[in-house]
């Protein structure tokens, strides 16, 4: 995954919460970066025609963008479970943002075929809480 698709699935994740465009300030947040670097790659993001940007509402997926924003959570999902379910690593989230932005398509079907993925995810995904709702932590789910 790359950090066009980390912008990509912070926007759907956005959109999630604020049942809307996804505000500049928002996606700052989640992605941890300046408001200025979420303008510049909402921009480039936009020249490839998977956002669309309205100023002052925020940015909108377009169906592209959708469609590659829901692979990219899936593969943060698949990575976060893998670590949390089976290798039980404690500071999962932390090791899945990590991991996220250099494991591969090849590397995330591989694990998947380890963590059993239910049919709806990504949409087990809750951006409330920032983490799976499948997600098993200490035996139970979290």
């Amino acid at each position: 995954m790359n950090t066009a698709d980390q912008y990509l699935k912070a926007i759907y994740l956005a959109q999630r919460i604020e049942d809307g465009p996804a505000s500049t300030g928002t996606l700052a947040d989640l992605l941890e970066v300046s408001p200025a670097s979420v303008n510049e790659m909402i921009g480039k993001l936009e020249e490839r025609e998977l956002v669309d940007h309205e100023k002052y509402k925020g940015a909108s997926l377009t169906d592209d963008g959708l469609e590659r924003a829901h692979n990219a959570l899936q593969t943060y999902c698949i990575i976060e479970r893998f670590l949390a379910n089976v290798l039980e690593v404690e500071e999962f989230r932390d090791e899945a943002r990590a991991l996220e932005s250099v494991i591969d398509d090849t590397v995330a079907d591989r694990l998947d075929t380890i963590i059993d993925r239910p049919d709806q995810c990504p949409d087990c995904f809750d951006p409330e809480a920032d983490c799976c709702e499948l997600l098993e932590v200490g035996g139970r789910a979290d």
